[in-house]
């Protein structure tokens, strides 16, 4: 019978072009110092919610009588920690005045690509978080990308500090996924859950990465002209996707 994760990562790698095509997009687009800057604030828009929604995962398995589950979130949510942090010390590098932004109202494509996934969790069944995870964790930028863009903005390599870390942090945690996954001997119903929330984290990072790469650099973070874009274009659905 094949293993639960080896029919997750295979749905993930069909639909892993339209994430591919949208990383493209966006660092092929103008101003790859801006973008990169507004890359910066909207992955850490993502991962800011990284914590307390494992943790709030976590919680939920404690009512359902998940402990297995429930140890893994726990343990994957100490990991995380400060890896926001780790952004703003790299968009202080970029541009110290973009910080400023990141207090006003997230775009719908950052809050459709996270709060999908509190849904689940606190309406379904807290094992879809497994899907986001595997998303992010498995998508991690590849060293040429990042030498890359590098090239491209001509930042320091000290800017990049975070997407390194997750290039070498990530294929351990994705490994450590699959063999927590098919040791949960999930049910259909919840490999379909898990399936299902991969799926959207795909269609959604890649929307996230379109707007990005279409919008003039410098409108994120909730700026009103992502905001009327993102209301006003249907969703799109690589590498490179905001890391957790």
């Amino acid at each position: 019978m094949t293993p639960p994760s080896t029919v997750l990562r295979a749905k993930i790698d069909l639909a892993g072009h339209a994430l591919r095509h949208a990383s493209g997009l966006l660092w092929r687009a103008p101003d790859p110092r801006g973008r990169y800057r507004d890359y910066l604030c909207a992955t850490h828009m993502v991962i800011r919610a990284s914590v307390p929604l494992l943790l709030a995962a976590s919680a939920r398995c404690a009512e359902l009588g998940e402990p297995r589950l429930a140890g893994y979130l726990d343990r994957h949510a100490v990991e995380e920690a400060g890896h926001d942090d780790w952004l703003l010390e790299d968009l202080a590098l970029v541009d110290p005045a973009a910080r400023e932004s990141l207090g006003r109202t997230p775009p719908p494509s950052v809050a459709a690509l996270v709060g999908a996934q509190y849904y689940w969790v606190l309406h379904h069944h807290p094992v879809a978080l497994l899907g986001y995870v595997a998303v992010l964790e498995g998508n991690a930028p590849s060293p040429g990308l990042l030498e890359h863009i590098e090239r491209n903005t001509g930042y320091p390599r000290a800017a990049f500090r975070t997407l390194w870390r997750h290039a070498a942090l990530d294929p351990g945690h994705s490994e450590e996924l699959n063999r927590l996954f098919d040791g949960l001997r999930p049910t259909r119903e919840q490999q379909t859950a898990v399936g299902v929330s991969a799926l959207h984290t795909v269609r959604a990072a890649a929307a996230l990465f379109r707007e990005l790469a279409e919008t003039p650099s410098g409108a994120v973070a909730g700026a009103a002209g992502v905001t009327a874009r993102a209301w006003g274009t249907p969703g799109r659905a690589a590498e490179g996707v905001p890391c957790t």
